[in-house]
């Protein structure tokens, strides 16, 4: 799979909720940097992510290569309805780190989570 299979892959599967998919692309000590969720093994972040989640709409904006590297960056806006039904919506960059036969080995998720730390946090109170 090529790098830019993997990034269109990733958004597709993330979109669809489908876990098993997600966890496939990643390495097996892949591991997710989320500024909501801290750093989690991949399937442990798909797992929780899912568990907040009744439906997800991504609108992809833009894959950017580094040279020399295997890094890659997703740009992308992300709508998302919490298990509550509340929805919020904001701009996401995820900075893919790749192995050598182009596996996930680290997803840095950067968004502003003024927003979406508030909803999740009025969620897990009421569970």
């Amino acid at each position: 799979m090529t790098k830019e299979e993997v990034a269109h892959n990733y958004l597709d599967f993330l979109q669809n909720g489908d876990i098993d998919q997600i966890v496939e692309l990643f390495t097996d000590n892949g591991v997710v940097v989320s500024p909501l969720y801290g750093t989690k093994p991949a399937k442990d972040f798909y797992t929780v992510l899912k568990n907040d989640t009744n439906r997800s709409i991504l609108r992809f904006d833009g894959l950017f290569f580094e040279e020399d590297t295997n890094r890659i960056s997703l740009l992308f806006d992300y709508y998302w309805e919490i298990s509550n039904g509340e929805t919020v919506q904001f701009k996401v960059v995820d900075i893919i780190e790749l192995s050598p036969e182009n596996k996930i080995e680290k997803l840095t998720i950067i968004y502003d989570t003024v927003h979406s730390r508030k909803a999740i946090e009025d969620i897990k109170r009421t569970k």
